[in-house]
């Protein structure tokens, strides 16, 4: 099949090898443009650029898909299918109609649940025992379309972002391939009414840890925060990055150290399980505390 694969982030990079280890015919590779980065600032372009580029593959990165221009030369590519992951631009009516049979999105999540950006962070931090995958007839509304394949996974208390999000990405190259195999026999599942939630982009400015929350939510807030942009909270006029935890029996005042990395919360505890110190790796909360002692409390 001739597919216009469309993707950003590393996420979207195993869906691209696995279309093309299926055998389909990679038209272009449509991915958002490069973007400053490191200290030097420099203009890097996005892991699926840098895979498609290493596939000799063609890429187009354009800053919007409104210009005229810019969708006469997507429809002269003349796809049999449009498959977008994680791509970061509103895909316009005359993109979406232009290939034969549509436009198919990989979502990571059961929708109608967490339509929108940041779908693996919140089903963490809201505490869903499940996820998954959804190939999606795309339409002009927000993750709106019906479902053509579905596939779920259970999410451990202790699973981070970063985790969750191998699993998910793995799981939707699979579907997808699957799909594009059965494409003309799926049934078009339309999403129901009931259920609808939105997975708001994540705001830097949520990443602070608040104590005085009960530990099961603070436990999930650190994990569904890792490994960006991170929890976090203040040690001694340092901010120390929080990447992993897990909710344990305590008691004290909110952000009252208990032992070794474990903090007291609003209702019981939180034992942080890994962390990263300014301009260090991740570490163990064991490596962390040699030479770092704590206060007695954390703000």
């Amino acid at each position: 099949m001739r597919v216009i694969f469309m993707g950003t982030p590393d996420f979207s990079v195993p869906v691209l090898d696995a279309l093309v280890a299926a055998g389909h015919e990679i038209a272009c590779v449509y991915t958002q443009p490069p973007r400053p980065a490191g200290r030097g600032r420099k203009d890097r372009p996005s892991p699926v650029q840098a895979r498609a580029e290493e596939l000799g593959l063609m890429v187009r990165h354009p800053k919007s898909l409104r210009a005229a221009p810019e969708q006469t030369a997507f429809a002269a590519l003349d796809p049999d299918v449009a498959v977008v992951v994680a791509y970061g631009l509103i895909l316009p009516r005359e993109v979406l109609e232009a290939p034969c049979r549509g436009c198919l999105n990989i979502h990571a999540s059961l929708l109608p649940r967490w339509r929108g950006a940041a779908p693996i962070h919140r089903a963490i931090m809201a505490g869903d025992t499940e996820t998954g995958v959804c190939i999606m007839e795309m339409e002009e509304g927000l993750d709106t379309g019906p479902v053509l394949l579905r596939e779920t996974t259970a999410i451990d208390p202790e699973d981070t972002t970063g985790a969750l999000h191998d699993r998910l990405s793995a799981m939707g190259a699979r579907l997808v391939v699957a799909a594009l195999e059965r494409l003309r026999d799926l049934p078009r599942e339309p999403q129901p009414a009931e259920g609808v939630t939105y997975a708001a982009k994540i705001d830097k400015a949520e990443a602070k840890v608040d104590w005085t929350r009960p530990a099961p939510e603070v436990a999930r807030h650190i994990n569904g925060l890792s490994p960006f942009p991170g929890a976090w909270c203040d040690v001694a006029g340092e901010r120390l990055k929080l990447l992993r935890a897990r909710a344990v029996k305590g008691s004290a005042a909110p952000g009252t150290v208990l032992d070794g990395l474990t903090i007291a919360c609003g209702e019981g505890a939180v034992e942080i399980l890994e962390a990263q110190r300014q301009g260090k790796r991740p570490m163990s909360a064991a490596e962390i505390l040699r030479g770092f002692p704590l206060p007695e409390r954390l703000d």
